[in-house]
């Protein structure tokens, strides 16, 4: 009858019988994911082979949520690595607390919108809190402060466009000059990526080991005067990816200063020193930056994806970051002040990264993060004196944080390559080869990483013995 409302058809938002089954199955899978130590990392299938298995899924009718859910579980997830699986040490791995990742299914339940504080107070104040504590370890003075963004490499965006607007505003000429950065070369990929995108020219100091202070201003020196004018930022790296090694963070500060160029040190990886009595030492003069990445989906056990920009002076990072449009005029008026996350990074949505570790803080408190860090550290010790103790393997070089690089004797880079999928394909560990370049040239290594308190000796030994 005209007028009369009609009653809605079942379907993607209503909730029925069906879709609650679906939520117990989900929460079985969870449960069961969290509490069970799973003995295979699982490795790739190709493409076509997924596909086969899988068949079509994106239809019309859908196939139904029981249906996918299972094709996921028995398929698609064997076919994933498990980041937090304890023999998984390559890259920078991961392994979010088991309350990190629970509170991640409550941060995605919530639906709550992280840009502006009107609409996301409440997420918004735990990321402030997490942050607090973040800003306290790094030693940074009063004022300084910050935002999670999507990981290291947003971060590092972020820093680096508000350390280019900051160079552009002090000299009303510069406001169309191409920027010019300095880092070394065992700088993050990222770098050079964000480099690309800001359309910004880059030098590497040519160090893969721990750049100096000397061999910086060696750099600085070699610069031509149009160079020097365009020089707007200088990056350090406290914790490279591929060794864990630290650049002179002090004397390069010193520099920085005199100079009066932006300070950047990516601590993506190394940040988690800073909760370790024993190794934040290491990390002196990460305060004296006018920014820091720290990601704390590595060294701080939360869960993908949750990085972090750090900022000396939260001013400079607004002023390059704020968006301007007549729908967000309202979040200017004074009902809806309070902290807005995304005036100070490059992302206007966001969702909330930081409430996961904020909830993990908060369950287990801070010394059980230093507990968890100083294991990694001693899990490269002791990876580094099975090393020296066995003939068919040698350390490459000193361990640096929790990164160990060592050489199989004899063998030619197609025999790491062979030995990292035999490995994988058998679901056992996934260790994979990186290039380690010093004064007597370049060579394909084997590398560890570890994050993973969970990770034993055993692991370590069995992998050692793999390589026989």
């Amino acid at each position: 009858m005209e007028g009369k409302e009609q009653k809605p058809k079942a379907g993607m938002h209503n909730i029925d019988m069906s879709f609650i089954e679906m939520t117990l199955d989900v929460m079985k899978y969870v449960i069961h994911r969290l509490t069970h130590t799973e003995s295979h990392i699982g490795s790739p299938k190709k493409e076509e082979e997924l596909r086969k298995l899988v068949g079509e899924t994106i239809t019309k009718e859908g196939v139904g949520g029981e249906y996918a859910f299972s094709l996921f579980k028995d398929i698609l997830v064997p076919a994933s690595v498990q980041i937090d699986h304890p023999r998984h040490l390559a890259f920078v791995p991961a392994a979010p607390t088991r309350a990190s990742i629970m509170f991640d299914l409550v941060t995605a339940a919530s639906s709550i919108h992280g840009s502006y504080w009107m609409e996301g107070a409440g997420g918004i104040f735990c990321e402030m809190e997490a942050m607090r504590w973040l800003v306290s370890i790094t030693g940074m003075p009063e004022g300084a402060f910050g935002v999670f963004t999507s990981g290291g490499t947003a971060a590092n965006l972020s820093a680096l466009v508000a350390a280019r607007d900051s160079w552009r505003n002090k000299v009303s000429d510069r406001k169309h000059m191409k920027g010019l950065m300095i880092a070394s070369s065992g700088a993050h990929s990222s770098i050079q990526s964000m480099a690309q995108v800001m359309d910004v020219d880059l030098i590497l100091v040519p160090n893969e080991d721990s750049c100096s202070a000397k061999e910086l201003q060696d750099c600085i020196s070699g610069l031509s005067k149009e160079e020097t004018i365009r020089l707007c930022a200088i990056i350090a790296t406290a914790g490279t990816t591929n060794a864990g090694i630290i650049d002179d963070l002090i004397g390069i500060a010193t520099i920085c200063k005199e100079l009066n160029i932006w300070y950047h040190i990516d601590a993506a990886y190394g940040g988690g020193a800073l909760v370790s009595q024993k190794a934040r030492g290491l990390l002196s003069g990460i305060e004296k930056a006018d920014s820091i990445t720290i990601d704390p989906h590595k060294w701080f056990f939360a869960p993908y994806d949750c990085g972090a920009v750090l900022y000396r002076d939260m001013e400079l990072a607004k002023n390059a970051h704020a968006q301007m449009g007549s729908y967000l005029e309202i979040f200017k008026d004074e009902g809806a002040q309070g902290f807005n996350p995304s005036e100070y990074q490059i992302q206007l949505t966001r969702r909330l990264r930081g409430m996961p570790l904020w909830f993990s803080l908060a369950m287990h408190g801070t010394d059980s993060y230093e507990r968890a860090v100083d294991r990694g550290l001693e899990l490269a010790k002791i990876a580094a004196a099975l090393i020296t103790d066995k003939n068919h393997v040698e350390m490459v070089r000193p361990v640096g944080l929790s990164c160990v690089l060592y050489r199989r004797i004899g063998w030619e880079p197609e025999d790491y390559t062979e030995w990292t999928y035999q490995n994988h394909k058998k679901g056992y560990a996934l260790v994979t080869p990186t290039k380690w370049t010093d004064n007597r040239g370049s060579e394909m290594v084997a590398r560890f990483c570890f994050i993973n308190p969970d990770t034993t000796t055993e692991d370590i030994a069995g992998i050692l013995e793999s390589m026989r």
